[in-house]
């Protein structure tokens, strides 16, 4: 999945990525379709989800949750605007490279403003709980420090100059996040206004109930989970005791990132049957097994690796996402899909019997090929083959016995 080996890359080795990054050439198109639109998305959402379906926990007032058309019509301006607005970075960077010696180009512009914003928008699926802010003005402060290394990489300003170009950046994009603020502010006291006459007596909101099986009432579930959390952050802060609170944060990460459920990933004596000694018609040449992590967000995951001695290899890697399985259950429930295709290759991302499916082919004789399935929201297998055609890979999955992994999906979950 290209979109994550690029936040992975930019946000842990960043040097190395820019230089990557520098030499690519996607279309203004492509990198917003392909990777802004995706990321821009995760705030806005997360958003809505805190503010509407959690709740905030207001002085004198209690959990307080925004109406849901007001939390909607927030949500599509902050994603619209997030998208607006790294565009009007880009000509910034751009109309400014001449005064810091650097040189001036749109493309290189675009790509310096939407990889910065990266670890900014990554953690805006922490405005779900309001407590954890900090951490995601951490991110966005490590997201000047992108922006600082991509300067000189990709607009060719002078080191030395580096600091001061980022500078007046910073300072253009913060009276940028002014002004949208501002607009922003605006939108929201028009819609609690015009909210007021259609609530219940108090400004109150009639409750709903969704389906327990829908996206909705997925997301109605874990709203419940992270409501209850918040109290106990609540009280955690009013005690004063740090390590109080620092517990009750990593607590709620634990509940948002297991979908309003704390899981421990089973041990990798369980998953390691489940890597057999031959796959795809190959010998097993190495594997390993290991489970790690923090107390609330482990994961753990076995590997091998298969080959023969015409250079061909295919590599296995069945991974129980624990901790994290939250996620990968939003993004079923969500239904998420996607279809890509080029002269080298396509990928596409479908449900398929339930399951969520991505599948990754080249249309070049002994290429790199993937596919990938989620069981249970939980259980993640991936296949990659250098000059093994999809097909095989595919193959070679099936001939796994899936059911019974996927079966194991409520081992360790503590609600």
């Amino acid at each position: 999945m290209a979109i994550f080996n690029r936040v992975k890359g930019i946000c842990l080795k960043p040097k190395t990525e820019w230089d990557a990054i520098s030499g690519e050439s996607p279309s203004t198109a492509e990198l917003f379709k392909g990777y802004a639109v995706p990321l821009a998305a995760i705030g806005p959402i997360a958003a809505f989800i805190g503010g509407s379906i959690v709740g905030r926990s207001l002085p004198f007032v209690g959990n307080y949750r925004v109406p849901m058309v007001t939390g909607l019509v927030m949500a599509a301006y902050a994603f619209v605007m997030a998208l607006v607005g790294v565009f009007i970075l880009s000509l910034i960077i751009n109309a400014l490279a001449p005064s810091f010696a650097a040189e001036k180009n749109n493309a290189q512009a675009i790509k310096v403003a939407v990889y910065s914003y990266t670890p900014g928008w990554v953690a805006g699926v922490l405005q779900i709980l309001p407590t954890l802010g900090l951490l995601a003005a951490l991110a966005g402060l490590y997201g000047l420090y992108l922006l600082y290394l991509g300067l000189p990489r990709l607009m060719k300003c002078p080191q030395e100059k580096a600091i001061a170009y980022a500078a007046v950046v910073v300072v253009c994009a913060i009276v940028l996040s002014v002004i949208v603020g501002a607009l922003g502010n605006a939108i929201v006291g028009a819609g609690m206004f015009g909210s007021r006459g259609s609530g219940l007596p108090g400004g109150r909101t009639a409750s709903v109930q969704f389906d327990k099986d829908s996206p909705m009432g997925k997301l109605q579930e874990l709203g419940k989970a992270l409501e209850e959390n918040n109290k106990k952050m609540e009280a955690a802060k009013k005690s004063g005791d740090p390590g109080a609170q620092a517990a009750a944060a990593m607590a709620g990460l634990g509940t948002l990132l297991g979908g309003g459920k704390h899981v421990d990933p089973i041990a990798i004596d369980q998953l390691k049957p489940f890597i057999p000694d031959t796959f795809a018609g190959f010998t097993k040449i190495s594997s390993n097994a290991e489970k790690s992590g923090m107390a609330g967000l482990m994961v753990s995951k076995a590997t091998a690796t298969y080959g023969d001695h015409a250079q061909k290899s295919v590599s296995l890697n069945i991974s129980d996402a624990g901790g994290a399985s939250g996620l990968l259950g939003l993004a079923g429930w969500a239904s998420v899909q996607g279809e890509r295709e080029d002269d080298n290759g396509f990928e596409r991302t479908q449900k398929v019997n339930g399951r969520l499916v991505h599948e990754k082919g080249s249309k070049r004789s002994g290429g790199a090929n993937e596919f990938t399935v989620v069981l249970g929201g939980r259980f993640v297998v991936e296949a990659k083959g250098q000059g093994v055609d999809l097909g095989t890979l595919k193959t070679a999955v099936s001939g796994l016995d899936l059911g019974k992994l996927e079966a194991m999906k409520d081992i360790g979950v503590q609600k």
